[in-house]
């Protein structure tokens, strides 16, 4: 049995309804059983392989005790800034392997590996979109580039767009994480090393796959700067693309506000600029390794979609003993291949179609090259 703590939220209902997809029993948990009961009834009426349990994922001693008996622990509740450790420590009280669909630097650097490892146990942090899937999908692209007769890539560029609302819990996840020290804004990778301040914020108008004026915001972040090592490329760009006015502004002014209005400003700001639009996320990544250039394109049908589908797929890998003993990046324990395929070539959580697709565009193809004659969002 795999438990899921936040298991009727934004992410963690997607995570149920993945897990129950790929035939496992799940008990899901959090602070109301009216909730959880609620959640069951409407999404998985007469499931006697699902069952809920009251938790707190700040006590780690209700986490211990709503963890004895699983096989893993899936943390969906947040923000993991504040519940991380408690859960991650539970967890292992219970002898229960874990997984976080966020979990930043600072939690990994606060587990102890070694008592991981001589416990037998699995930890595996940044199991959601952002970090997650940022740091699977191009080295996914690298492996399939690297099957074309691409000897090494030496730079790549990740472009990523996430439109969708902020939950109260993401906006403080986000602005947690913009706070903590690292490369942040205008960072690149160059010449095999993170340069501060290396690139400018502009503005570009229907490029290919990202239709209309879009901001872009350079930043790299510790998983980016993770990736680009483990890619061994030479330079690296992360630009995410913003498109609308109000998130872009509430990003301006978050840093001087208390930390529950912030994330107030970006729920408010993002409902703005989604009127109207259907959720989606867009990551592109193009590689370049002498003469050759490789590119894919991502389609996600939303944050919480993609980050559910990336912590069951992570659990799934913990329980089959994919992953060793001791405590990770999801970015950098799972197979990027197989991550990619799952969310791309299986039902999604709730049956229907994948929550994304992913093409390779023809070799040799960098559609944002200058001379690049490319139709858009064609493949």
């Amino acid at each position: 049995m795999i438990g899921v703590i936040g298991g009727y939220g934004d992410v963690g209902a997607h995570a149920v309804l993945a897990l129950r997809r790929a035939g496992h029993r799940v008990r899901l948990g959090g602070r109301s059983a009216r909730a959880a009961a609620e959640f069951r009834a409407r999404h998985l009426p007469g499931d006697t392989a699902v069952e809920h349990r009251v938790v707190d994922v700040r006590d780690g001693d209700s986490v211990t005790a709503f963890a004895k008996g699983l096989s893993v622990l899936v943390n969906c509740a947040g923000p993991s800034h504040l519940t991380g450790s408690a859960a991650a420590d539970g967890a292992l009280r219970a002898g229960t392997d874990y997984v976080d669909a966020a979990g930043d630097d600072a939690l990994y650097a606060l587990l102890d590996d070694g008592r991981y490892r001589s416990a037998g146990r699995t930890a595996v942090l940044s199991a959601g979109l952002r970090p997650g899937l940022t740091g699977l999908f191009p080295r996914a692209v690298a492996r399939l580039a690297q099957a074309g007769g691409m000897a090494q890539a030496e730079t790549v560029t990740v472009r990523t767009r996430v439109r969708d609302l902020f939950t109260r819990t993401s906006a403080l996840e986000y602005l947690h994480g913009a706070s903590t020290p690292g490369p942040g804004p205008r960072a690149a990778w160059r010449d095999g090393a993170l340069r501060s301040r290396a690139l400018t914020r502009h503005s570009v108008t229907d490029q290919p796959f990202f239709r209309g004026t879009h901001t872009v915001l350079p930043q790299l972040s510790a998983e980016d700067a993770r990736t680009a090592q483990a890619l061994g490329v030479r330079d690296g760009d992360w630009l995410t693309l913003i498109q609308g006015e109000h998130v872009l502004a509430a990003l301006d002014r978050v840093h001087v506000l208390p930390p529950e209005e912030a994330a107030e400003a970006l729920c408010r700001a993002a409902r703005l600029d989604l009127a109207g639009c259907v959720p989606a996320v867009t990551m592109v990544v193009v590689l370049t390794g002498g003469a050759a250039a490789r590119a894919a394109v991502l389609h996600g049908t939303g944050n919480a979609p993609l980050s559910g589908a990336v912590a069951a797929h992570t659990a799934t890998s913990v329980l089959r003993g994919e992953i060793p003993p001791g405590r990770y990046f999801a970015a950098e324990a799972l197979d990027p291949e197989s991550a990619v395929a799952t969310l791309t070539r299986g039902p999604g959580p709730d049956g229907g179609a994948p929550c994304a697709r992913a093409e390779l565009l023809p070799e040799g193809a960098d559609p944002f090259a200058p001379d690049a004659v490319a139709e858009m969002g064609a493949l």
